[in-house]
């Protein structure tokens, strides 16, 4: 596993380089002091470097991409935005990419070094900084949020209200971000009443930081090149708008517990007083991360679990197993003690609380994991959804992904996190086919399909981390099997020529073909970012994911007036509710059913307020009808 920072070029730590680009060993050197090393060399001052360039890149391009100005609810308008967002994107990647080649082709390695680390931070920020600048677009002119006071962002504006008039926590929904919403709607807004100004300035800022804090968590085990690889693709699929916190969550929480599992693991090499550190500031973060967002907690656990008793140094003495426990109690008491709040909450109220709403992921396949649809999946229906792949139901992405799994788990499995990765996945197979095989007999769905992400995640990390078992071990085995006798001699020997001629791959070939592949990365990073832009375009249609954008243009502003590019001459009222628990029903509700197939797929008849095939077409023709006699009164208008 490599460290925040790679060691210094030319000293002997980087004999041992995991990734199989270090220098060859160098011998014993001087140790100069701190004072006179590079600032450059310093791994806490890199560290800080890396965040404040990736935060500076997404939040820098999302404040630039509110100098477009387009209408959002037409389409030519949104092609324009799109258009416009690459431009930019364009304009500040390309000169960095160009400054990272440069680099790897001349000049030392330590500079290109510097660069690398830099320049892959800020494209972890420009991969969301793009998607927050297209929802800046989408919401171009009104200051709502997406999905405006509809749906979930409809519940977070009323517990937002609830935490502004002193009232507490809103059931067992993690209280964390409608209690930021608040106190942001209070400091920039004057408080109740606004909380849904304040949600469209979190979705666009957390969008934003979405993809710094992905690499930099996973900088905390990983390479640079590496943790770009997996925060990116990540950042990009996972990332969800309307609630940007709750998959930051997810993102964040398993290379954290990975570097958690492997601090427990080393505890006979660690001074107590680290362990205690370490495992308070991991506690506090864990506990910060439940009430942010709890659900992913639930699928983590039985894997976290298992990974924590496998891990666990039963076998390295009394000591170093007492040093372990104690850093597992601080843990465990430091988080407990941040999410207390929340846990409280769950134990009173959690039985109360159950999950029955279906979608068309719960219709579908359980066995499917490499695709997600949101209860906005248009003209797909659980017939059509997911289209069958060529190798027994499996496309060929799935086929190369599982080929990656297999490298992982194969040539990675010494990898702590291989193993955390393998354990979670495990975990959340498990708890998504218990709760599936229970659906029907305890009537809640209690979010199984959601565990669909999760283990996406744990396949793409183990994908990534077996194509770095790959290069590590190809590499090492190239130079041991086709290094020159004379050269093995040389270096032995001690000699510069020896050494000189030790590496049978150049450094610099190597540095080039690194560079060539971050290339490629931030290329996928704004196709992808792109795309998944594009679903949020406001749209009228309410079976897409636009129509949260359109719900946006259509809701009165402070003034009373309609936002400017609003489609409506009536636009409705700013809704100022506190949050109330709605009523439990006792059958799973099934959500985009019509009424008539309501016995086929849920097993009894639709309430009276679904509708069926024929309300459907009788609106059809209605709004036909209404079209139709709106043109010919335009027509009868113009021949007067």
């Amino acid at each position: 596993m490599t460290h925040l920072a790679p060691e210094v070029v030319g000293t002997s730590g980087t004999a041992h380089s995991r990734t199989g680009t270090g220098t060859p060993a160098a011998g014993p050197v001087s140790s100069p002091s701190v004072a006179r090393r590079p600032w450059t060399s310093r791994r806490r001052v890199l560290a800080v470097a890396e965040g404040v360039v990736s935060l500076t890149a997404a939040l820098g391009y999302m404040l630039l991409s509110r100098r477009i100005d387009v209408n959002p609810i037409v389409r030519l308008g949104q092609v324009s935005g799109l258009a416009t967002l690459q431009m930019y994107a364009a304009l500040i990647g390309l000169p960095l990419l160009g400054l990272l080649l440069y680099t790897a082709h001349r000049g030392p390695d330590r500079r290109h070094q510097l660069v690398k680390r830099l320049v892959c931070a800020a494209l972890a920020g420009l991969a969301t900084g793009v998607i927050a600048g297209g929802i800046v677009v989408a919401l171009h002119g009104t200051p709502h949020p997406l999905g405006g006071q509809e749906g979930d962002p409809g519940v977070l504006i009323d517990m937002a209200n609830s935490f502004l008039h002193h009232e507490g926590m809103s059931g067992i929904y993690p209280p964390a971000f409608p209690a930021l919403m608040a106190l942001w709607a209070k400091i920039r807004y004057n408080g109740r009443g606004e909380t849904g100004f304040a949600l469209h300035d979190l979705q666009i800022f957390f969008t934003a930081v979405a993809g710094p804090m992905a690499y930099l968590a996973w900088r905390i085990l990983l390479r640079p090149f590496w943790a770009l690889l997996i925060a990116v693709p990540a950042a990009v699929l996972f990332l969800d708008p309307i609630r940007p916190y709750s998959h930051i969550v997810m993102i964040v929480l398993l290379p954290l517990l990975g570097y958690w599992l492997r601090e427990m693991r080393l505890a006979g090499r660690r001074a107590t007083r680290h362990l205690l550190l370490r495992g308070l500031v991991l506690g506090v973060t864990f506990g910060a991360l439940f009430l942010w967002y709890s659900g992913w907690y639930i699928w983590a656990a039985p894997g976290a679990l298992m990974a924590a008793l496998f891990f666990f140094p039963w076998r390295q003495g009394a000591a170093t197993a007492k040093k372990a426990g104690l850093y597992i109690g601080v843990t465990l008491l430091s988080a407990g003690i941040v999410g207390a709040p929340l846990l409280y909450q769950m134990a009173r109220l959690g039985a109360e609380n159950p999950d029955r709403y279906a979608f068309l992921a719960v219709y579908a396949d359980p066995g499917y994991v490499l695709g997600w649809v949101s209860d906005r999946s248009g003209s797909l229906t659980y017939q059509t959804w997911p289209v069958a792949g060529e190798m027994a139901g499996q496309s060929g992405f799935a086929l190369l992904l599982l080929f990656g799994v297999g490298l992982g788990l194969g040539l990675g499995l010494r990898n702590i996190m291989v193993r955390t990765a393998a354990a979670v996945l495990a975990g959340a197979w498990l708890a998504r086919f218990w709760f599936a095989g229970h659906m029907t007999q305890d009537k809640a769905i209690q979010l199984y399909p959601r565990t669909t992400w999760i283990i996406m995640y744990c396949l793409m990390i183990l994908a990534v981390l077996g194509m770095m078992a790959v290069v590590n071990r190809g590499s090492g085995w190239i130079e041991r099997v086709l290094r020159p006798r004379s050269a093995e001699a040389g270096s032995a020997s001690g000699s510069a020529s020896g050494a000189g001629l030790a590496r049978v791959i150049p450094l610099r070939v190597v540095r080039q073909l690194a560079a060539g592949m971050v290339c490629v990365v931030a290329l996928f990073a704004t196709m992808g970012a792109s795309w998944s832009v594009n679903r949020y375009m406001p749209s009228s249609d309410v079976d897409t994911m636009g129509i949260d954008a359109y719900r946006a243009h259509v809701i009165k502003q402070r003034d009373g007036s309609c936002p400017r590019f609003s489609p409506r001459e009536n636009c409705w009222d700013i809704e100022k509710d506190d949050w109330k628990p709605g009523p439990i029903q006792d059958f799973i509700w099934c959500a985009g059913i019509v009424a008539d197939d309501w016995p086929g797929v849920c097993g009894m008849e639709a309430p009276k307020r679904v509708r069926s095939r024929a309300d459907i077409e009788r609106d059809a023709e209605a709004e036909r009808q209404t079209r139709k006699d709106a043109t010919q009164t335009e027509k009868d208008a113009r021949k007067r």
